[in-house]
């Protein structure tokens, strides 16, 4: 079931008013939105169910042994891997099987060497990998003491399956969310109006934008031996700002969605293409995720507390597995590892900088050169997160620069690509006004006047029912 999809709202709008009109009592209320998720869940693939339900089994009684063994620590410490061996197998069978078979065969391939392991013909159960990663930090927090084990399994099941992240993030903490589920939710209507805002907000992103671009990025990296240079060019900016909408687009829904039912989601991105590092875009892109591999990954290999080249590792480790939890393809590996280059050549060049000049920073106008050069390294290292394959990349990589004043193609309709361009426009001058701190990210207690804010809902109105394009997918479904 698409969040961009007319089944998807009536579905929504029925979960609101059900939820609403049962008894203010949690045992119902939570056994309502844990039979709707699932449901919500089940419309894609209903047997992948028992994925989730096995995860949550797994994780929930890992909870409850940790617990019962506190003071045992080897107890506690084999439970915990009993778990993560569990639910990391789950992933890799699903995920990374076929991938890894498929390399190991080429590699041995050009040394002669046969390799018949055949492949498995199952398919990518959705959001496998923001359900698994949320239910492994339960388990990860229970052992390290940050919260005691959960001992309602039902509360914990719809802790694991809340509908409106459940497919596609922000992959939440424990500590945020479980106690929600045992507070006392109220109709409120300032709620409700902030959610819808929201989830608009989102939409636009999605239908008006990310969707109509997509139109052009198709055509051109789906078959880049037939591009010009140029067109290549604006293909890969198109991607960036795509991918950059389809998934922010979704979590503003998903937020929006758990602000009507008077639930708060953690944000997972904010305005990333104004930063101007490489660091600060990761702790503005993504950022459950981003966060977790720093706190379930990045803390415990040592961080910054250790040797110069062991920290090396630590990033570049963390980067990787970031691109490899994108996607089972050599482009994500690459596109995680580029990021850790960018990463220490941004902290090399720092420390340069500091010893020639000390505290440097851009003033007034030429802060923005930073701004830019970051959105440039970012949209690059996109091409391998896009193209279908690393030749691809590389063809794309050493062409798009080469005749960059060749014709330029303006898609299947001219007007369609003005029209996309426009809407690019807008989305920077609006996260310009929430970066600068004009407007709010719910649109609602800001500096903008009413009028004009009321204006801009029903402009977006306007474009997501008559410019939007509907039907695609979310692109992080396949995550």
């Amino acid at each position: 079931m698409l969040f961009n999809s007319y089944k998807f709202i009536a579905f929504f709008v029925i979960v609101c008013l059900v939820y609403f009109l049962l008894p203010n009592n949690r045992k119902i209320r939570n056994g309502f939105l844990l039979v709707a998720s699932y449901y919500f869940y089940m419309c894609w693939e209903p047997i992948y169910a028992l994925l989730i339900l096995t995860s949550t089994v797994i994780t929930y009684f890992c909870g409850i042994l940790v617990g019962k063994n506190a003071g045992n620590k080897k107890k506690q410490k084999t439970f915990l891997i009993s778990s993560l061996i569990i639910n990391f197998a789950i992933l890799f069978v699903f995920k990374y099987y076929n991938f890894i078979n498929d390399s190991v065969f080429a590699i041995l391939n050009k040394f002669g060497i046969q390799w018949h392991v055949p492949g498995l013909k199952v398919l990518l159960p959705v959001g496998i990998s923001f359900y698994t990663f949320q239910a492994v930090g339960y388990s990860i927090d229970v052992y390290k003491g940050k919260l005691e084990p959960e001992k309602n399994f039902g509360i914990y099941a719809l802790f694991v399956s809340f509908f409106p992240q459940l497919v596609a993030g922000p992959i939440e903490r424990p500590l945020n969310m479980l106690h929600q589920f045992y507070e006392e939710h109220r109709f409120d209507i300032e709620n409700v109006v902030a959610g819808m805002k929201m989830m608009l907000w989102g939409f636009f992103k999605k239908i008006v934008i990310a969707d109509r671009l997509a139109t052009y990025v198709d055509v051109i990296y789906n078959n880049p031996q037939a591009a010009t240079g140029s067109s290549m060019l604006l293909a890969t900016f198109f991607f960036a700002i795509q991918i950059y909408c389809d998934f922010s687009g979704y979590s503003d829904i998903a937020i929006g969605c758990a602000k009507c039912l008077d639930f708060k989601l953690m944000q997972n991105f904010r305005t990333p293409y104004f930063s101007n590092s490489i660091g600060t875009f990761w702790k503005r892109w993504h950022i459950s995720l981003s966060s977790w591999f720093g706190e379930y990954v990045y803390i415990p290999l040592g961080g910054n507390r250790v040797k110069y080249w062991r920290w090396v590792f630590n990033i570049f480790v963390v980067f990787i597995l970031s691109g490899m939890w994108h996607g089972a393809n050599w482009t994500f590996i690459v596109w995680g590892a580029l990021h850790g280059f960018y990463y220490m050549l941004e902290k090399a060049v720092k420390q340069g900088t500091h010893k020639l000049f000390g505290d440097f920073e851009f003033k007034s106008v030429f802060k923005v050169i930073p701004i830019l050069l970051i959105f440039i390294m970012v949209m690059l290292a996109w091409i391998f997160f896009r193209a279908n394959s690393i030749g691809d990349a590389w063809y794309i990589l050493s062409h798009i620069f080469t005749d960059p004043f060749s014709k330029l193609w303006l898609g299947e309709s001219q007007w369609a690509t003005l029209l996309s361009l426009l809407m690019v426009f807008i989305l920077f001058f609006i996260e310009y006004l929430q970066e600068k701190g004009i407007a709010s990210i719910y649109f609602s207690e800001s500096k903008v006047p009413r009028p004009i804010r009321w204006a801009w809902y029903l402009f977006m109105l306007y474009a997501i029912a008559i410019l939007g394009v509907s039907g695609n997918s979310f692109i992080y479904f396949q995550f």
